[in-house]
């Protein structure tokens, strides 16, 4: 690996991006992000801790404010403590989950936050795609907004971003959920509880019925897409806004060679059944947006663009 980073790094490599390929076909997907990552913060000279601060791999930043492109508003710090997802849950010893460079929650903040705090929330909502360039119904921005499945299940799907918009928009909210490096852990992903196929809400659902009930306990169909937490994220929404009150965004980091090939084409096959029964989802990567924001916003928005650019491209 030493080897590796000294070519990618050493003067005079007219082949470089002909290399940086090479390697990352070599690494798995995550490993390849996670080493993109790490060496951005190098460029910018920041000093690195472990999971356990001096345990660990050297993949945090000492501080919160180092890994986001703007310091966390109170706004947004409240919604995150109030998720489960312990984003920030840290003590005198280890550091919290978002100051990892691979946080997927500190990519959505560093993707997202910029426009509610400037109150330009159409721009970032015209950017994925999620509604026309001339509409200007999105109003605001909420991280880790619970959605109850159903009464008594003791905990609620909590999806990454909701884009609030105006009583006179035609749909209620724009939802998003976030993928960086976690659809290509080895650890996997869940399948599909039983108590979900018991629910009596299929019959206008059929095609999302089936992939329920193929990934129900197990999923063994998709290796890259958490279907079951999309499924649930559906059911929620649909169950506070209505079938057609909402659009749904899968919204994920690309990844070179077979691993970023597959998650593209789980992804489709997904929106094909969902899209079938009627919702409202779509499938984007943090590339796509990124590139399509550079090349729109770059003037009046610079420093952002230059940020997001440098770090995620």
């Amino acid at each position: 690996m030493k080897k590796k980073q000294q070519m990618l790094s050493g003067p005079g490599n007219r082949n470089g991006e002909l290399y940086l390929l090479k390697v990352s076909q070599e690494m798995n997907a995550r490993d390849y992000i996670v080493y993109k990552q790490v060496q951005w913060a190098k460029n910018q000279g920041l000093e690195l801790i472990g999971s356990k601060n001096k345990r660990g791999r050297k993949t945090y930043t000492k501080t919160l404010d180092e890994n986001l492109f703007e310091p966390l508003s109170s706004k947004c710090r409240k919604e995150f403590l109030k998720g489960d997802g312990s984003e920030l849950t840290e003590d005198s010893e280890f550091p919290s989950k978002m100051q990892a460079l691979h946080s997927s929650s500190a990519l959505g903040v560093n993707i997202f936050q910029y426009w509610d705090t400037i109150q330009d929330v159409p721009t970032i909502a015209q950017s994925c795609c999620l509604c026309r360039n001339t509409t200007t119904t999105a109003r605001t921005i909420l991280f880790e907004c619970k959605y109850p499945v159903e009464e008594g299940f003791r905990t609620s799907p909590n999806i990454d971003v909701v884009i609030q918009n105006a009583p006179e928009s035609q749909y209620e909210v724009y939802a998003i959920e976030c993928k960086f490096t976690e659809a290509y852990s080895s650890r996997g992903h869940a399948g599909l509880k039983k108590k979900y196929l018991d629910l009596d809400i299929w019959s206008s659902l059929p095609k999302l019925h089936k992939v329920a009930v193929e990934i129900s306990p197990k999923d063994n169909r998709f290796e890259f897409l958490h279907a079951a937490q999309l499924i649930k994220h559906i059911l929620g929404l649909r169950r506070t806004h209505g079938k057609k009150g909402f659009r749904l965004l899968y919204l994920w980091y690309d990844a070179f060679g077979r691993e970023g090939a597959k998650h593209r084409a789980e992804a489709d096959e997904f929106m094909t059944a969902a899209k079938q029964d009627g919702i409202k989802f779509y499938s984007k990567t943090y590339q796509e947006l990124i590139t399509y924001t550079a090349q729109n916003h770059r003037d009046s928005h610079q420093e952002y663009v230059e940020y997001i650019t440098t770090r995620y491209l």
